[in-house]
């Protein structure tokens, strides 16, 4: 079968085109902006590639056209497709279709940790020897790709609450069916497509009616907003972190931590990763292992060799002992998580928290009020501001206690960061997008200096 994918480069949709590879289809695609490193990725896998919507990439006409939840109406290869009555799907559907209705899916859910929480879980079910599919939106440090079918009836998804498709409005997990459900955390998040909170919570209770009786569904005891949504109905067994599951002796840091089920030690997890927010993800894919049959003594040895994934407080250079940081945060909790573990791991020296805030619900100052108090444990905060962010950042400054500088030109930013940073310096850049190349042209401009 031929499939052609719209919006192919998205982390998601490349993990789709790469299972339907590895299932022997014929892939081709296109996306608004074919460049490396998923285009590359996909490239070697043989993938045909297109630069754009033009219709004249159905020249040779696929037998079904998978369509990403980018795409909207008045694309011009939409409209072909309508047009001309081609067979079409949504990502999600297609998979759910042709991969998971027949597997064990272990579906990793939440505001939060969804991408670190599910490489994790994903590498604990590898180091047990069990082979698992996956589709990861991340690059799992622990694999070569973040997306495969695998070889065995398990399959860890990071389950996303966002839209399907144009023509579909539902959640992207709805398609899953996961008969082991991790429900990290839940807050207001996608302005864009959700209203509020409730809104969300409803998409997380369809979710949580697919999980069966011989399931299992997985909440951190403590967050109110999830257990609302068991209070619309759950019919599956219910473990929570911070009840059945918990954490004693952490260290400062999070490095070091014992696991405990039920009141039993289940063993000591030394890893390199640090923060509250990564022991309770840890915790969570511990306890979804389990489910699966991994012993717990076995997951927390897989945790002392596991590596976060990419844009995961990775470090992408060190230079004159400064060190530059890349972060995937994009909303007020994940940065205040982000920063403060980091200030647990530097103990006094500075960090500059460099925001460019980027996603829809931030440019469109939904957590405006909140985002000034995320960035409490820094020493100076350096903001990018987009072009069309819809409000003013002038409250946001007058709220902070930190000094906070912004700019509105990468390049004006980056040498104003360069003037300040020192030696010793942590520098912690966060964005859900590529931020103009700021990592290489900080590390460029710092590289210059003494010289």
């Amino acid at each position: 079968m031929h499939l052609h994918i719209l919006g192919i480069c998205g982390t998601f949709m490349g993990g789709i085109a790469a299972i339907a590879k590895e299932l022997g289809h014929t892939v081709t695609g296109s996306d608004s902006n074919v460049y490396p490193p998923m285009s590359t990725q996909l490239e070697s896998l043989g993938i045909e590639l297109f630069q754009g919507y033009d219709p004249s990439q159905f020249d040779n006409e696929p037998d079904i056209v998978v369509i990403g939840n980018a795409l909207s109406r008045g694309n011009e290869a939409v409209e072909y497709v309508l047009d001309r009555n081609l067979p079409y799907t949504s990502g999600p559907q297609w998979l759910l279709e042709n991969v998971l209705k027949d597997r064990w899916v272990l579906a990793v859910s939440g505001t939060h940790g969804k991408t670190s929480t599910s490489s994790m879980l994903a590498w604990i079910l590898e180091y047990a020897g069990l082979k698992p599919g996956f589709l990861i939106g991340g690059i799992p440090q622990n694999f070569d790709v973040s997306a495969r079918l695998g070889e065995t009836p398990f399959f860890v998804i990071e389950a996303d609450e966002y839209d399907s498709a144009f023509f579909d409005k539902r959640s992207k997990f709805v398609h899953y069916r996961p008969r082991t459900l991790v429900m990290n955390n839940l807050e207001f998040d996608h302005a864009d497509i959700f209203d509020d909170l409730s809104d969300i919570q409803k998409q997380f209770n369809h979710l949580l009616r697919m999980v069966p009786n011989n399931g299992l569904v997985l909440l951190p005891k403590s967050d109110n907003n999830l257990r609302k949504v068991l209070d619309l109905g759950c019919w599956t067994p219910v473990q929570y972190t911070g009840g059945d599951w918990q954490v004693q002796n952490c260290n400062a840091q999070g490095s070091a931590f014992e696991v405990m089920f039920k009141g039993e030690s289940q063993g000591i997890v030394n890893w390199d990763l640090i923060g509250e927010h990564n022991v309770n993800n840890a915790l969570m894919a511990i306890a979804a292992a389990k489910h699966s049959g991994v012993k717990s003594n076995v997951a927390i040895e897989a945790l002392r060799q596991f590596v976060n994934v990419k844009r995961r407080m990775e470090v992408k250079a060190k230079v004159h002992g400064m060190t530059i940081y890349d972060d995937f945060a994009h909303h007020p909790t994940a940065i205040a998580y982000t920063v403060d573990g980091l200030r647990a791991k530097v103990g006094e020296a500075r960090i500059l928290a460099v925001l460019e805030p980027r996603s829809n619900t931030m440019k469109m100052g939904v957590h405006k009020d909140t985002l000034a108090g995320s960035w409490d444990n820094a020493d100076q905060v350096f903001i990018f501001e987009p072009s069309n962010l819809t409000w003013s950042m002038d409250d946001l400054l007058a709220q902070s206690k930190v000094t906070a500088m912004v700019y509105t030109e990468i390049n004006h930013l980056v040498k104003s960061i360069v003037s300040y940073a020192q030696p010793g310096d942590h520098i912690l850049v966060m964005s859900n997008g590529s931020f103009g190349g700021i990592h290489e042209l900080l590390t460029e401009q710092l590289e210059q200096l003494n010289k």
